[in-house]
């Protein structure tokens, strides 16, 4: 038997199981290593986050982002944006070096036993394990809106379903969405010779101003400090204390994951994407339909009421939902059901409520990344956030080895447990 399963191989899983084997766990990694980096994001993207904030985590802080490219004769510097492509090398160079060999293995199982879990895969294996960490990145949580939902994906796919827009050249493609991910696929399908219309239900598009200096006057940087996820004391207690966020109200830590840091685009984008790319804002989608020939979407201006506003529609060959990514147990369909259903949940939330060590109220059942944000606020939803999270995991995991073991499925911890 195991001391501890990790499944998924992204900068949290591999961030988890580098710190788990040097305090001395019997560990299995398994998932495709970097799978969302290196198959569901388009060639010619880049990294929003500044390279000093990109880094995966091991114990001796010794597998940087800076030290992989310092060999390679690399040099990120802040306020460069860095191409996914090298991150995503960076990743894989760290799953080599600092971590136990990863199982390109799919977990389709885990079920309680009495003494932990049993996981079983897709490729026909079962083993016993003593916990286990999901941490499994955005890909199942994958969010379309209702009215496209009803189109076949030659007609409509998910911006994380792409690798290469090359093959919209020619066509005219309708990308909903107002963040990151639509503004900057937009302007990848207009240099790939497409014809990218953005339909966003905001009133107008956010742009992230140029970051300032990381060397500024000791007044400057009390006034507006630098962090992980940005410049402003917001961004810093998002992303340098989630420990604290933690212990906030429920309804509070899930409208803080739900709101801070929310839709905006790199300020290095913003010049390519707006002599490109045409706008149509404050629009409502109302439905999306296959006409054969391709999709008509019915929009209608957005004001805040659902009984007014103009009804018009959009033609388009092709639409692109670049819509994000909705956490929530119920999406996790290897966890055993009445294991999932036995959790408890940060307040109105689908997602599960956690110690300070990321362990659930099932003991021995962990969770890292976006599951995680309702609980240690935004900071979950970057790679910024596998430093804080892969120490204290792993803690808590040998804290649960040391202790009397899980216990039987029915039973779970109460609230005033998962405090301590």
């Amino acid at each position: 038997m195991y001391d501890l399963t990790v499944v998924g191989a992204g900068p949290y899983g591999l961030s988890i199981a580098s710190h788990a084997a040097t305090a001395g766990l019997t560990t299995r990694v398994l998932g495709r290593p970097m799978a969302a980096w290196r198959d569901h994001m388009p060639h010619g993207m880049f990294l929003k986050s500044e390279p000093w904030s990109s880094n995966l985590s091991d114990a001796a802080g010794l597998h940087t982002l800076d030290a992989y490219c310092a060999a390679r004769e690399l040099r990120p510097s802040h306020g460069n944006p860095l191409a996914i492509g090298t991150f995503t090398e960076y990743g894989l160079w760290f799953a080599e070096r600092a971590a136990p060999p990863v199982e390109d293995l799919t977990v389709t199982r885990v079920v309680p036993e009495p003494a932990g879990f049993r996981v079983e895969t897709a490729e026909g294996e079962h083993f016993r394990t003593r916990t286990v960490a999901v941490a499994v990145g955005v890909l199942p949580f994958i969010h379309l809106p209702a009215a496209l939902r009803g189109l076949t994906a030659d007609r409509c796919s998910h911006s994380s379903s792409h690798r290469d827009l090359s093959r919209f050249s020619g066509q005219q493609v309708a990308v909903v969405g107002a963040g990151q991910a639509a503004l900057e696929t937009a302007a990848l399908l207009a240099e790939q010779g497409a014809y990218p219309r953005l339909i966003a239900r905001r009133s107008h598009l956010n742009w992230n101003s140029p970051p300032q200096p990381l060397r500024r006057s000791l007044l400057r940087a009390c006034r507006d400090p630098h962090s992980g996820l940005g410049t402003g004391w917001p961004s810093w207690v998002w992303s340098e204390a989630p420990g604290l966020v933690r212990h906030l109200p429920g309804n509070t830590r899930v409208r803080i994951a739900a709101t801070a840091l929310g839709p905006a685009g790199a300020w290095w984008l913003r010049d390519r994407f707006e002599r490109q790319v045409p706008v149509e804002s404050a629009q409502e989608l109302l439905s999306a339909i296959d006409t054969g020939a391709g999709v008509r979407l019915t929009l209608r201006t957005a004001n805040g009421r659902t009984d007014s506003g103009t009804v018009r529609t959009v033609e388009a060959d092709h639409v692109i939902a670049a819509t994000g990514f909705r956490p929530g147990l119920g999406r996790l369909a290897m966890l055993d059901e009445q294991l999932r259903r036995s959790l408890l949940t940060v307040g109105p939330s689908s997602s599960p409520e956690l110690s300070a060590g990321f362990e659930s109220s099932y003991p021995g059942l962990f969770f890292a990344g976006l599951l995680t944000a309702p609980s240690f606020g935004p900071s979950m939803r970057f790679v910024y956030g596998a430093t804080f999270t892969a120490g204290r995991l792993v803690r808590g995991v040998r804290r649960r080895l040391t202790s009397a073991g899980p216990v039987p499925a029915e039973q779970t911890r109460t609230p005033e447990a998962l405090s301590r």
